[in-house]
């Protein structure tokens, strides 16, 4: 058998009733499916126009972009003709799916990897953002897209 400790609080009065109201009317007004549907277009809008400046035309990547890799990312394990290729096409995969909200759980892992990966290889100062985005993705991986997605049409979770 499990206890747990109930601390038992004040009855709410003056102000705190107020801020209670306000509390619960913020938590009706923000439903999980609007943040995963927020989070999920926010996260999609940043790797998607990264990805547009990698390529020419519809989707032929650029040499600058190859030159990105092989002259300022240095990525380790990886030559850099292959990681141009691989974070061109998941940055303009994934916001898709994310658009979507199809297999959102995974796309947002992925594309948490490639940000654990700027972070610590391309550049390491720039943590702020890299969490900020963390944050956005890790809500995805957690809690998954929301009503408003095709996971939810198909049964996804």
């Amino acid at each position: 058998m499990t206890t747990s400790t109930h601390f038992p609080t004040a009855p709410a009065k003056g102000p705190r009733v107020l801020w209670a109201r306000l509390a619960d009317a913020a938590t009706w007004l923000t439903p999980h499916s609007l943040l995963a549907l927020v989070n999920r277009v926010a996260i999609a809008g940043i790797f998607w126009l990264s990805a547009r400046t990698k390529v020419e035309g519809w989707f032929t990547i650029s040499d600058s972009a190859y030159a990105l890799f092989r002259d300022e990312y240095k990525l380790p394990l990886l030559p850099p003709e292959l990681a141009a290729q691989m974070a061109t096409v998941a940055e303009h995969l994934l916001p898709v799916l994310l658009v979507l909200g199809l297999f959102t759980r995974l796309s947002a892992l992925a594309l948490l990897g490639m940000t654990l990966v700027i972070q610590l290889f391309v550049y390491p100062d720039a943590w702020p953002t890299h969490l900020s985005w963390a944050g956005l993705m890790l809500y995805l991986v957690g809690r998954g897209a929301g009503n408003v997605s095709l996971d939810r049409a198909l049964g996804i979770r």
